[in-house]
């Protein structure tokens, strides 16, 4: 596009008006893909697979790892080929199709929808990024702040998604909650690449409907009610504002075509690719465990045999004959069978060998490590990076001094960014297990008082019962229990709801009592950070201007350091928490609130610098191959979290719920150990890249302007 092209569009805010239309593009893309991610271990777990937590968190680590990986290939072709425009609607119809098919309750379908997702990231992600970049000057200023218009869009979908996606899914079904991600991914696609009047229409009524469903789709729950009005209202705000923007114009026509001089010959061999590479992501992301055998000992029970065991469970907790009757009734509604763990080169002995006893952390660590990247998604990403560091290392030797220097700060800046990620990312597996399995989410109206022992209740169980003793034989009541009574109440038509009658035990003095509209979900606390992000992003902006004017703008290793070391903090938070439990093992909120802001801190010192950095210290001939590596170092650091996730497994193969869960004074200890490790581990690499930070800080030759064969060129 000519420069006259770039001035002639019309601007809101000094802003391209078609920056607008971007915002609300990515904003329900990721709204979508957010939705998908709160759900993801859940719908494992709880849903028709019935995957361990183990087995969970390596599906979710491989296809989180696999979506970072495919941008990169993905921005490749729309550059060299189609376009980015065309990019974002390829990638687009793949996600939506990946939603939809998430919908279906059955092996293949889940894999091959998860594949899609993966493939369609590719195509979408890096390319409506590159097209907000398009629709400015070389030099422009107000680029950096489009870009964090940009952001903040992605943030509120990120928001909005747990609330609505999460809370549906959880509460009426898992294909209502994909449903609606498959919804958010089509208005997406449709801003994109509608027409302006209907574009505007989209993002008015979009904004409207998902305002409605937020006050309308919630817990009875103040602080519920506080979070639902406070992002309902940003997207109401960001809706009239892009509304305005849209009546003088939108996306420019010119905005990501396709690279001059290059047709449509070649689209075919893409196309090919894309219908090829589908089924090789849905076989990598499985680890084949469709093809595997289930594990020994395991017996596949028919529906007949599920049903009878249901009702009793159901008698054992003093259901009423009436709700029993209607369950009978309405059947097993899934075909039982049996899940094979994913395929690994390595055999479980060696592995087993590596981790000894299990007393030692390091063996333990070792061994997961092992099994992990023997896997077929793993041993893809281990090859991938070895060649690609190892290719940089050598090249980086062959730069002279100053290009050398900056290559190898670049290199060790990506390293600490892996290891914050690595850490960061435990917010859809362990920490999401943590919030659902040990986390006091309910605001109990009352709780049961000593006048009641020995008498019986009756009650709607709920997270209140956690841990308690529920008869006179000593069961505690655990998350495998209420998991398996919320399953029922989903599966039986015209059930909404399973009263018990409690027998109060001495020890149940204190315990709550309430409804499930009490609860707050476990998913919609994957909205906190970004909430916190749209919160505290100007915030943060104004510190570091502020501090540039003095001179005192830490450097970027100093803020990747400041970034981990409150991670740390974040994580420390959490085993505080597990230190401060109740007598049932059950953890306050504010201790996971906390830990979530704190983690949200780190990432607003480390995330926003890391690219730009990257930008500026890579040479010209290598700063696309270090781009791929920082997404690649990204991809990387999804699979370590579920290596470090695994740590907290507690949940069996099969169930349900993860196998039979432990009461929760059994569980809280198994995260805090974990987190306080990580923890320490954090905080003392965050130390490191500090102390570390003069020698980096000289070698990125700050001030120094070199041409491209290194030499220096101006010096200040």
């Amino acid at each position: 596009m000519s420069q006259a092209e770039i001035d002639s569009q019309p601007r809101v805010f000094g802003h391209p008006s078609g920056l607008y239309t971007l915002f609300f593009a990515e904003m329900w893309e990721r709204f979508s893909y957010y939705g998908m991610r709160a759900l993801l271990v859940f719908y494992m777990i709880k849903g028709f697979l019935g995957y361990g937590d183990s087995q969970a968190y390596t599906v979710y680590g491989a296809y989180t790892a696999l979506v970072y990986m495919t941008p990169f290939i993905g921005g490749m072709l729309a550059d060299k080929i189609l376009g980015k425009r065309l990019a974002v609607v390829i990638g687009g119809l793949l996600m939506a199709a990946g939603h939809l098919l998430m919908t279906v309750e059955a092996e293949w379908p889940f894999f091959f929808a998860l594949a899609l997702l993966i493939v369609g990231n590719g195509f979408f992600k890096p390319n409506i990024s590159t097209t907000v970049g398009s629709l400015y000057a070389a030099g422009d200023r107000k680029r950096d702040d489009g870009f964090n218009i940009f952001y903040t869009g992605i943030n509120l979908g990120a928001a909005m998604s747990p609330l609505l996606c999460g809370y549906v899914g959880e509460t009426y079904g898992w294909h209502f909650g994909f449903g609606l991600a498959t919804v958010g991914m089509l208005i997406g696609l449709a801003v994109f690449v509608m027409p302006n009047l209907i574009t505007q229409l989209l993002i008015m009524g979009g904004a409207l409907a998902s305002t409605i469903g937020m006050l309308v789709f919630r817990p009875d729950n103040i602080y519920a009610i506080l979070i639902n009005v406070f992002v309902a209202a940003c997207l109401m705000i960001a809706a009239v504002v892009a509304w305005v923007a849209l009546s003088r114009g939108g996306l420019p026509k010119w905005a990501g075509g396709r690279p001059e001089g290059v047709g449509k010959k070649h689209d075919w061999k893409i196309y090919i690719g894309i219908l090829v590479s589908i089924p090789i992501f849905a076989l990598l992301v499985s680890g084949f465990s469709p093809f595997t055998q289930p594990p020994q000992g395991s017996e596949l029970k028919t529906k007949e045999i599920l049903l009878e065991e249901r009702v009793a469970f159901l008698d054992k907790l003093n259901v009423d004959s009436e709700t029993i009757e209607k369950v009978r009734k309405a059947g097993i509604k899934v075909e039982p069978k049996l899940r094979g763990e994913p395929y690994q080169m390595i055999n479980k002995e060696t592995i087993n060998k590596v981790k000894g006893d299990g007393s030692s952390i390091f063996g333990n660590i070792a061994g997961i490590f092992l099994e992990e990247v023997s896997k077929p998604a793993g041993a893809v990403l281990t090859i991938l990076g070895i060649l690609a560091f190892g290719y940089l290392i050598i090249e980086t030797f062959k730069l002279k001094k100053i290009q050398r220097h900056r290559m190898i700060a670049a290199l060790i800046l990506i390293f600490f960014q892996m290891l914050f990620f690595a850490f960061f990312e435990q917010a859809g597996s362990s920490v999401n297990n943590f919030t659902d399995r040990n986390i006091d989410r309910v605001g109990e109206s009352e709780a049961v008082t000593e006048e009641q022992v020995g008498q019986s209740i009756r009650i709607e169980p709920t997270q209140a019962q956690l841990g308690y003793v529920f008869d006179s034989s000593g069961t505690a009541f655990t998350n495998s229990d209420l998991d398996e009574m919320r399953k029922i109440i989903k599966e039986t038509e015209g059930l909404d709801k399973i009263e018990v009658d409690w027998e109060v035990a001495e020890s149940n003095v204190g315990m709550g009592i309430a409804k499930r509209t009490d609860e707050l979900p476990a998913s919609i606390f994957q909205s906190f950070n970004a909430i916190f992000i749209l919160i505290f992003a100007l915030v943060f902006n104004w510190i570091w201007a502020t501090l540039r004017r003095y001179n005192l703008d830490p450097s970027a290793p100093v803020k990747f350091g400041l970034g981990l070391i409150q991670l740390g903090l974040g994580f420390g938070a959490f085993w505080l928490g597990a230190q401060n439990c109740t007598d049932v093992g059950m953890v306050a909120i504010s201790w996971l609130t906390l830990g979530i802001l704190l983690q949200t801190t780190g990432e607003l010192c480390l995330s926003p610098v890391g690219l730009s950095t990257m930008t500026k210290l890579s040479p010209k001939v290598l700063v696309s191959t270090l781009m791929g590596a920082w997404f690649l170092a990204t991809a990387f650091s999804q699979y370590l979290a579920a290596i470090i996730s695994n740590l907290t497994s507690v949940g069996g193969h099969g169930g349900g719920g993860g196998g039979n869960l432990p009461a929760p004074i059994n569980t809280v200890n198994v995260y805090g150990d974990v987190f306080g490790n990580i923890a320490l581990t954090a905080i003392a690499c965050g130390i490191a890249c500090i102390v570390m930070s003069p020698l980096l800080k000289y070698w990125m030759h700050e001030g120094v302007v070199i041409d491209e064969d290194g030499n220096v060129i101006e010096s200040s």
